[in-house]
């Protein structure tokens, strides 16, 4: 009886990216793929933003061959993408909060009913 059972959260290292799949091997022999359909349940733009060779991720077991030591796993299921593009900003809530706001709307609110008193209807020349 094999140590992976199937619906397991294991542990692996990136061993190689192709476009269709991430290989990942485990200490004990065993090697596994995600395939690129078990990224994610949307669509997979760019598998690379799912690891790079030599990273350690997380995956789920979905079928298991011992006599090969192979295995099948996926990443749909746990919430998990690299993204190295999205470094939010924290919003800092000022002692003042929304009072600047509130002091300078009505000022702005005057100064566009103004400038469009001063427009022309293009309709109104003919």
């Amino acid at each position: 009886m094999s140590k992976y059972m199937k619906g397991t959260v294991i542990k692996a290292k990136i061993t190689g990216i192709e476009n269709y799949g991430i290989f990942v091997t485990f200490q004990d022999g065993y090697a596994g793929l995600v395939h690129i359909s078990e990224l994610s349940n949307k669509f997979v733009k760019d598998i690379n933003s799912y690891g790079k060779v030599g990273d350690e991720i997380y995956a789920e077991i979905i079928d298991v061959d011992d006599e090969s030591k192979k295995i099948k796993l996926s990443m749909k299921n746990l919430i998990y993408k690299k993204n190295h593009n999205s470094k939010k900003r924290k919003i800092i809530e000022t002692k003042n909060g929304f009072n600047t706001l509130k002091k300078k709307l009505p000022y702005w609110i005057d100064e566009a009913l103004k400038n469009s008193k001063n427009v022309v209807n293009t309709i109104d020349k003919h």
